[in-house]
């Protein structure tokens, strides 16, 4: 009993991001997916710097050497080399960097759309929220996979494209995530203090509300990003996503299945990297999710 009351006592010492933080180490498999998206940060902003830069290290993703095709790994080729004799570990490193941008820019993409509608919805109500919502119904529908896979066919397939067709088709998730937060705090004792001092709607909805809202979406926006590059690395596969000669895992993988048999390596480890990758992001999502739930406090 005494320890209940020092731990409740300790508790009421420590600020909210404490609190949080405390949380949020005791999930040690948040913790290993925070650990993993670290890494992969490292290795995108790497790689990206050589790119602009134009070094090509630890050698050119994109020189083929005919004599070298098929190598399984070995010292000098650690995942061994492709059909063409290209390094598939260079290739990979360098397509860490495109995953994650994808993933990224999707996001924003989803979320700026998502939050300006959910926030309209949540916070005009009535027929505003009817006729928005009946349009996420709409959207919702669509089988998103296809839709996509679609827009992206009509469209000439590349980097940016593929980047922005799959953020316009994922915020339904997040319009109404914020619909919901936004319907429960409107009528909180601090919204209603701004409108009785005549503050205006979008200043009452993006000064006072939406911060109170972002923790549900914080956690939508980091299981988007796993989404974003699962189907990236689909589209990639199917030859809709990034095109050669940029790498991508997506596109790596899609070359290896023509050599399932004579070259493994080229499935096995773009394979892996797009499953820990995804595993990442998911049980960081869920850590926050956890960490951020007054539901489960103690």
């Amino acid at each position: 009993m005494s320890e209940q009351v020092e731990q409740l006592q300790a508790a009421s010492y420590r600020t909210p991001f404490q609190e949080f933080v405390r949380r949020f180490r005791k999930n040690p498999l948040a913790m290993a997916g925070m650990v993993v998206i670290i890494l992969l940060f490292v290795v995108g902003t790497t790689f990206w710097l050589c790119s602009v830069f134009h070094v090509n290290w630890p050698c050119d993703p994109g020189e083929t050497e005919i004599s070298q095709k098929l190598q399984p790994p070995s010292k000098v080729h650690p995942f061994g080399t492709d059909q063409l004799g290209r390094d598939v570990f260079t290739r990979m490193l360098h397509g860490a960097r495109i995953s994650l941008l994808v993933g990224f820019v999707a996001v924003g993409v989803e979320l700026t759309i998502g939050i300006l509608i959910g926030s309209v919805a949540g916070y005009f109500g009535h027929a505003v929220d009817s006729v928005l919502m009946r349009f996420v119904d709409m959207m919702m529908c669509f089988p998103t996979f296809f839709l996509i896979l679609t827009v992206v066919a009509l469209l000439k397939p590349n980097f940016w494209n593929v980047m922005i067709v799959i953020g316009l088709t994922s915020w339904m998730g997040v319009a109404r995530f914020v619909r919901a937060e936004f319907l429960s705090l409107k009528q909180r004792d601090f919204v209603v203090a701004a409108r009785a001092l005549g503050a205006s709607g979008p200043r009452i909805m993006f000064l006072h509300m939406l911060p109170n809202a972002l923790a549900p979406v914080l956690v939508s926006a980091t299981l988007g990003i796993a989404g974003a590059i699962l189907t990236e690395s689909g589209l990639s596969f199917l030859g809709f996503g990034v095109q050669p000669p940029n790498p991508s895992w997506g596109n790596i993988l899609s070359d290896g299945r023509l050599y399932i048999f004579d070259g493994w390596w080229m499935t096995l480890f773009p394979g892996l990297a797009i499953l820990v990758t995804v595993l990442a992001f998911n049980l960081f999502g869920e850590g926050l999710r956890d960490a951020l739930d007054p539901r489960l406090k103690i």
